[in-house]
């Protein structure tokens, strides 16, 4: 018998052993942060994981840049290819909400923006959460979740799970019940975020999570990642000061079977609200495979829009049902405009295409330096259109033949242009505003606001115009009034909090701007400073998606960052109807007559609503 004891001890102990493990758990490193020193805290951390020898693999859990560029990154692989241990990282939302490809080159650069690997027993998977190249709250990518249920169909209900993502499993995501929800149906062990750059334990609707700090230094003299040690009984997590010591640990999880009993009715979106407004009904509703992040277009009975894996789809108006598709090489960010027979947009793999409206044909591409992540304008016979290669081009829409580029623009270009007085005006995020001359492209006038931070860029607003007057919204929460000929800047106001959303009305008369918060606003149009006229409480909530507000037949559209649809009339002040599709960012509408629109949202549907 006590032989027997002593082996059984030995067998557990020999399993035991083949359990423990280490990894490397790095978090927003944001290189190229304007400090400056992001590099030299990432590179310390990398030299220290090194000199360590006891880590079996490192994660990294996005915010690996500042503003996604492809130099960062570049600049942060080339840091993390000198670990002598195998690496993981996901993107978070500073690496695709700005980035001038839309994701396709962290994508190309690293060759994936999800994992899914085994080690000792664990199956790890991590997910990108954007968003991608609009403002709005933290996603899972719609193709992310397609491919997680096909990795979990595939993973034995035993097998233990170690989930990372940047953001937490929680409200920051619009759609973080559709990660707790197929989690909690496997044995997932925890969750290990970044984000919120400090450390955290969480609860996610049961499924422990870990927040890590960030790599950065802040206001120490040294940055710092965190220690993961991994028993056959509890997980432990030590902040670890590169070349100085690791602490004793924080947080210690315990590992075993889990049995996620849903007895807790957890908060999920509440559609209770679309009864209250039955003069809306839904024709159909489609369901693309990855993100749409654009405006749809509606001509010839037909509905055309691009997702994120590049694929462009047509759609039959009438039921919703696909007639064809064309696949292009990188995500289409890119609303559509038609020309004659042609549909027209740019894509993420550098390409302006057009096709046959009624086949998908490709009738002719024009290939760029970088990702084509504007929208199409389209004047007579004329494209106007700008990219990522810091050009804006003007082109033939029947052939595709370059008419005219403009060259020196520092940052990408995401939106679409106005045309108006013989000008091409639009933002990009280099901090300016250009009004090109549409017949040459000359440089007429750039604008800015002063600011040194690219972040406050009027790139996302498509801008309006009323009486040789050119008005923008941006970032710094200001309405900019500017004379249209010369660039003058007119007036600035921030007496309401407007971002990235404006309108006008269909008579010139005021320009609308929706706030952070519940509210819309009207200003008169004027050449000089004019306070706001008046504003209608909608009860959104808080609001940061760059939606417009577009009118029609006198009513205001917009959408807003959980896939709200409103209809509000301008004399009386009141909601006509609001419509909630899912939960995710409402892209602008398209209104198609007086009594029906469509639009679609950035987890892929596609909606048309009659009302």
């Amino acid at each position: 018998m006590k032989k027997i004891l002593i082996i059984l001890f030995l067998l557990k102990l020999g399993s035991t052993s083949a359990q423990d493990f280490k990894f490397a758990f790095v978090t927003d490193t944001h290189i190229g942060s304007p400090n400056g020193v992001a590099e030299e805290d990432l590179r310390r951390t990398v030299l220290d994981i090194n000199s360590l020898g006891e880590m079996d693999f490192a994660i990294v859990t996005g915010d690996i840049t500042e503003m996604g560029t492809d130099e960062e990154i570049k600049k942060a692989k080339e840091l993390l290819d000198a670990l002598v241990i195998p690496y993981y990282v996901i993107p978070g939302n500073h690496d695709t909400g700005w980035s001038e490809s839309g994701g396709v080159s962290f994508i190309e650069t690293f060759g994936y923006d999800k994992f899914v690997f085994e080690h000792k027993g664990y199956k790890f998977i991590g997910t990108a959460s954007g968003p991608y190249v609009r403002m709005s709250d933290g996603h899972i990518p719609r193709d992310a979740v397609v491919w997680l249920d096909s990795v979990l169909n595939a993973t034995p209900d035993s097998q233990p799970i170690i989930n990372a993502n940047h953001y937490p499993l929680d409200k920051s995501l619009d759609n973080w019940f559709e990660m707790t929800d197929r989690l909690k149906k496997h044995n997932t062990q925890f969750s290990i975020c970044g984000h919120g750059h400090t450390n955290k334990a969480y609860d996610f609707e049961g499924i422990p999570g870990t927040m890590g700090r960030s790599n950065l230094r802040a206001k120490d003299e040294i940055g710092g990642y965190t220690i993961v040690e991994i028993t056959d009984n509890a997980a432990r997590f030590a902040e670890r000061t590169p070349g100085v010591a690791t602490h004793a640990p924080w947080r210690e999880i315990e590992l075993g079977h889990r049995n996620y009993v849903d007895s807790i009715a957890f908060p999920r979106p509440d559609y209770t609200s679309n009864d209250s407004y039955p003069q809306v009904s839904k024709k159909w509703s489609y369901h693309s495979d990855a993100n749409v992040i654009s405006t749809p277009l509606v001509k010839g009975g037909n509905v055309f829009f691009g997702n994120s894996l590049g694929k462009f789809e047509a759609l039959d108006a009438e039921n919703g049902q696909v007639k064809w598709f064309f696949q292009s090489e990188g995500g289409i960010f890119s609303s559509p405009s038609s020309y004659q027979d042609l549909v027209i947009f740019g894509s993420g793999d550098g390409n302006i295409y057009a096709l046959k409206e009624k086949t998908g044909d490709l009738k002719w591409k024009v290939s760029t330096e970088a990702s084509v992540l504007g929208s199409p304008i389209i004047d007579r016979n004329r494209i106007y259109i700008g990219g990522s290669d810091g050009k804006f081009r003007a082109l033939n829409a029947k052939s595709g033949q370059l008419i005219w580029e403009f060259a020196g623009i520092m940052g990408p270009v995401v939106s679409k242009p106005l045309i108006s007085d013989g000008l091409v005006i639009f933002g990009a995020w280099d901090k300016n505003l250009y009004a090109l001359d549409q017949e040459s492209g000359d440089l007429k006038w750039s604008w800015n606001n002063g600011t040194a931070n690219r972040m406050y860029s009027p790139a996302m607003c498509i801008p309006v115009t009323a009486d040789g007057v050119v008005y923008i919204v941006a970032p710094d929460r200001y309405l900019t009034a500017l004379d249209i000929n010369s660039g003058k800047e007119l007036w600035r106001s921030n007496e309401a909090t407007v971002r990235e959303s404006i309108g006008i009305s269909e008579n010139k008369k005021w320009v609308y701007g929706k706030t952070m918060n519940d509210e819309i606003v009207a200003f008169p149009t004027s050449r000089e400073e004019v306070p706001v006229a008046w504003r209608i409480d909608c009860g959104f909530g808080y609001e940061h998606v760059p939606s417009m507000l577009i009118e029609k037949a006198g009513n205001i559209f917009f959408g807003t960052k959980n896939s709200t649809v409103y209809s509000v009339n301008p004399q009386t002040k009141k909601i006509n109807w609001a419509h909630k599709i899912d939960n995710s960012m409402a892209n602008t509408v398209n209104i198609i007559d007086d009594h029906s629109l469509v639009v679609a949202t950035m987890d892929g549907k596609v909606e048309w609503l009659n009302y």
